[in-house]
């Protein structure tokens, strides 16, 4: 594991990311539960060093450079998959109030594993579809809902922005399809009480280009939404 450690650090200081010895000692630990789980179920088809130090702990580092979280802010990771990037974040800014929802239970037994090994007991996991546990009481409910490589971001604006307060953000990870996708996104960004702040575009070293859509949610989004899951599939907004 130390090979993975100093990859894992000369990756971090290409981007000038600053992180405590505490939060490398938790990412590598993430690192080799990573690959032990990875073993027993489908969690990533990313297992080399690189490549998980670079396009999973890397990328979702990237947001802390330009989105602002609030000392304590609540952050929700939707379809948050292996905990990329919310668990990421929260290793980084141990402040936060995270909570990951996935729809798949199994994925949600590794990251309670990842999360006592790591000494998270204030991370909630909330096994549910995108579209229905905002019909619940995390409506409404967060700082910050953040998704990454989840779905087209038409359909991925139904799915997190139900979950923000107004005033706060949707954050989109998206790769270099992003400009298109904002563009067919204009009209679900309105419709479910959003404005586009910008589309931060950063290049990922070798994993070429990013971008990170910031959304602010300046209106209720209506009761309407989100639909059922076969709706917004067939007819995205």
């Amino acid at each position: 594991m130390n090979d993975f450690r100093e990859v894992l650090l000369s990756t971090l200081s290409g981007f000038d990311f600053t992180v405590d010895d505490g939060a490398v000692d938790r990412l590598c630990r993430y690192y080799e539960l990573l690959i032990e789980w990875n073993e027993k179920m489908n969690l990533t088809a990313l297992t080399a060093p690189e490549d998980v130090a670079l396009k999973h702990f890397a990328d979702s580092l990237m947001m802390l450079r330009y989105i602002r979280i609030a000392d304590g802010a609540s952050v929700i990771d939707v379809g948050t998959g292996a905990g990329f990037p919310g668990l990421v974040l929260k290793i980084a800014r141990p402040d936060i109030r995270l909570t990951l929802l996935d729809s798949l239970q199994k994925r949600l037994y590794f990251l309670e594993t990842v999360c006592d090994e790591l000494g998270f007991d204030n991370v909630e996991l909330i096994h549910s579809r995108a579209e229905d546990g905002s019909r619940t009481e995390l409506r409404d409910s967060f700082d910050i809902a953040v998704s990454r490589a989840v779905a087209s971001l038409n359909t991925l604006c139904e799915y997190d922005m139900p979950y923000v307060r107004v005033c706060g953000r949707f954050v989109a990870m998206k790769g270099r399809e992003a400009a298109e996708e904002l563009s067919a996104a204009q009209n679900a960004i309105e419709t479910l009480g959003g404005r586009l702040v910008a589309k931060h575009d950063v290049v990922l070293g070798s994993a070429g280009e990013r971008s990170i859509i910031e959304i602010e949610k300046v209106a209720p989004t209506p009761d309407a939404y989100p639909r059922k899951s076969k709706q917004i599939k067939n007819k995205p907004l």
